[in-house]
């Protein structure tokens, strides 16, 4: 397992450590939206939530169909909708194509992409994961039987997915996992949000399912403040919670 010192010795992590000035609010934010990734749904943010909860935020979770990706950035908008104010807009994964375009609404000052994907104008996730300088892990996706959907086979989730989770966590998400069109795996993002507003991300030190050399890639690019978290899966806001606050309370000027 290569070790935080490791990378910070090599400089191939954290590029972004210094390039994100925290914003300079009057007072904290207190809206927060977590938006769920791909072969995952709204439940998987439960300790996320009720630690944000406590601390006072008010937080609300966007349940992505993931039919297209105008689908889920409609989603996303419509709970935006609901904030009173200014608000932190949180995406994982594919959550991450997500908010990089919702993220243009007049309410979020800032950005949280957790192990995500960061598109520019023109990408979509699949041009990001096929880039030839990043190859991805194996992933085990496959193709529903009509060809229009993506999941994970339940059979390796726990591995490729939510390795540091317990067993039983796995195996629940693995059945109920939404899956993901190839049609909105496909769909280019057409706005940046991170080019106009602060942005931070947590980079999972043992992903296996989008390459950890390509999220550092793009993070470099959006100018994130990037924390890794050494030893997480890809699902790093279910078994390092903690973490996960924190950044995004930075993010929110608290």
């Amino acid at each position: 397992m290569t070790t935080l010192s490791t990378l910070l010795a090599s400089g191939a992590v954290l590029v972004g450590l210094a390039m994100a000035a925290p914003p300079a609010f009057a007072e904290p934010v207190r809206n927060v939206v977590l938006v769920h990734g791909a072969f995952a749904d709204g439940s998987g943010w439960r300790d996320v939530h009720d630690a944000l909860v406590a601390k006072g935020y008010r937080v609300s979770i966007v349940q992505n169909p993931e039919t297209s990706l105008a689908d889920d950035v409609e989603a996303t908008r419509r709970v935006l909708d609901q904030q009173d104010g200014p608000t932190v807009l949180v995406g994982h994964s594919w959550g991450g194509q997500v908010i990089t375009e919702a993220g243009m609404d007049s309410k979020v000052t800032s950005l949280v992409y957790l192990a995500a994907i960061v598109p520019d104008v023109g990408e979509s996730t699949e041009t990001l994961e096929t880039m030839p300088a990043f190859p991805q892990p194996n992933g085990d996706v496959k193709t529903t039987a009509d060809g229009r959907f993506y999941y994970m086979d339940p059979a390796k989730f726990r591995e490729n997915f939510a390795a540091d989770s317990s067993p039983e966590l796995a195996r629940f998400m693995a059945r109920s996992q939404v899956v993901l069109s190839v049609e909105a795996f496909g769909t280019p993002a057409k706005a940046a949000a991170w080019k106009t507003k602060p942005s931070w991300a947590v980079l999972p030190g043992a992903d296996k399912t989008v390459s950890m050399d390509l999220q550092r890639w793009m993070y470099q690019r959006a100018k994130a403040k990037v924390t890794e978290v050494p030893g997480s899966s890809h699902t790093v806001y279910l078994s390092h919670p903690d973490v996960v606050v924190r950044v995004i309370e930075e993010a929110a000027g608290a």
